[in-house]
């Protein structure tokens, strides 16, 4: 079975920074889209960021743009998530993601899913 693993959530003030891991098996990483997702309490599961397999394109939702950053070290098996000026409306579960194909902002369009990490920003 797939295990996507995240770590690097917790608590923080706004305006703070966070940077959340993912592990991954490396044919993932070597194949695969992979992407961060969020879900507010109540909320459906929103699209972050992706990156494709070779790191040469990234996409974000615009209201992270310059101040998340998406990157991967394939030598680590890890997907980054660089959070910075955090928000309280950025406060959700991560989950990182895989998908086979096209970058997608759908999280049907995603195969292997993480169980998730907690961020909760202060005001």
């Amino acid at each position: 079975q797939v295990q996507l693993v995240e770590s690097g959530g917790g608590l923080v003030q706004a305006g703070g920074s966070l940077r959340l891991s993912c592990a991954a098996p490396g044919f993932i990483f070597r194949s695969y889209i992979l992407a961060w997702f969020r879900q507010a309490p109540g909320k459906e599961r929103d699209f972050v960021a992706a990156i494709t397999s070779n790191g040469g394109s990234t996409s974000y939702v615009d209201s992270v743009k310059g101040r998340f950053a998406i990157s991967k070290d394939n030598a680590q098996n890890t997907l980054y998530l660089q959070m910075n000026s955090l928000k309280a409306e950025d406060t959700a579960v991560y989950y990182c993601a895989a998908a086979g194909y096209l970058i997608s902002s759908s999280p049907t369009d995603y195969n292997y899913w993480g169980q998730g990490t907690p961020v909760t920003v202060s005001s």
